[in-house]
């Protein structure tokens, strides 16, 4: 059961219908937005024993649903907070951040049809096990505002497609007029040795190279939040994803990633039972080196 302040003698409180099911393990895989998570597959398993099976029906008449859902790793809250695509702090209630004082999301997903009490999804932006609140159809009529301001987003610089510009649609067929998520305004290259290292992790599973290109394109000046930081020798910066990390270099508005390294310190790697858990880093290191500037 999750307890939800009304006030501060007041509680209410909401019992999860469901639970989500997607690829995202944990907070450094999850993308920022449905439009960042396009074709993203998961589903949604709704609790037995409540008669959810008469509340689905004639949900599957519609292509996308809004989903009400809790941020159940986050247990505080910031009034002022550095969204992805800002350089300074935001009010949190003028944001998307999941660090809010009652940690609701929602997000509209394309419903693909339903199985029983199992909703088959796409563009699945929440994490494994997130807890569902609510589901609710998705109308363009009332819930499409197609002449909406972008508030302090427009004040970035970016470009920000609108419903039914070329620049904003998807050029597949799926998408129903549905603008992509903005792209960044910096060009993301890789030298030859991050290119290396970038394909010895694909080979293993660890596919690094979407994340790296997406959160550089959005500007590569540190940042809290794209886990940005400028290199201790002041030469260069540093981007964290998940336990990798990657050093780049800024030419104007060209990001040019040099090498990719592990983020484990020496001890953690060749400490007691590293082999079995670190395998994967183990083995990069012995080819790449502990900075990535080996081969």
């Amino acid at each position: 059961m999750v307890k939800v302040r009304k006030a501060l003698d007041t509680s209410l409180a909401f019992t999860p219908i469901g639970v989500v099911h997607s690829p995202f393990k944990d907070r450094a895989d999850a993308p920022r937005q449905p439009a960042a998570a396009r074709g993203t597959e998961g589903t949604i398993e709704l609790h037995e024993g409540h008669g959810f099976e008469d509340a689905l029906i004639d949900l599957s008449r519609f292509d996308h649903i809004w989903v009400l859902f809790w941020f159940h790793l986050n247990d505080t809250w910031k009034p002022k907070v550095l969204p992805p695509r800002s350089t300074e702090r935001r009010g949190v209630f003028a944001t998307r951040s999941p660090y809010r004082p009652n940690p609701i999301g929602m997000s509209v997903l394309r419903l693909e049809r339903v199985d029983g009490l199992i909703l088959h999804v796409r563009d699945v932006d929440m994490l494994d096990d997130t807890p569902v609140l609510d589901l609710k159809p998705y109308l363009p009529y009332t819930d499409a505002i197609v002449r909406a301001n972008h508030g302090w987003l427009e004040d970035t610089g970016e470009a920000l497609p609108v419903r039914g510009s070329a620049e904003g649609e998807n050029s597949g067929t799926d998408e129903l007029d549905r603008p992509i998520d903005p792209p960044g305004s910096y060009s993301v290259r890789f030298t030859a040795r991050a290119e290396e290292a970038l394909a010895f992790l694909a080979e293993r599973g660890v596919d690094l190279r979407a994340q790296i290109s997406g959160a550089l394109s959005l500007g590569p000046s540190p940042h809290a939040y794209r886990r940005i930081k400028r290199e201790a020798d002041g030469v260069g910066y540093r981007l964290a994803v998940r336990e990798w990390r990657a050093h780049f270099d800024v030419e104007g508005r060209v990001v040019t990633v040099e090498r990719i390294f592990t983020g484990y310190r020496p001890s953690e790697l060749y400490g007691e039972g590293a082999e079995e858990t670190l395998a994967v880093h183990l083995r990069f290191t012995e080819r790449f080196g502990l900075e990535g500037k080996s081969g």
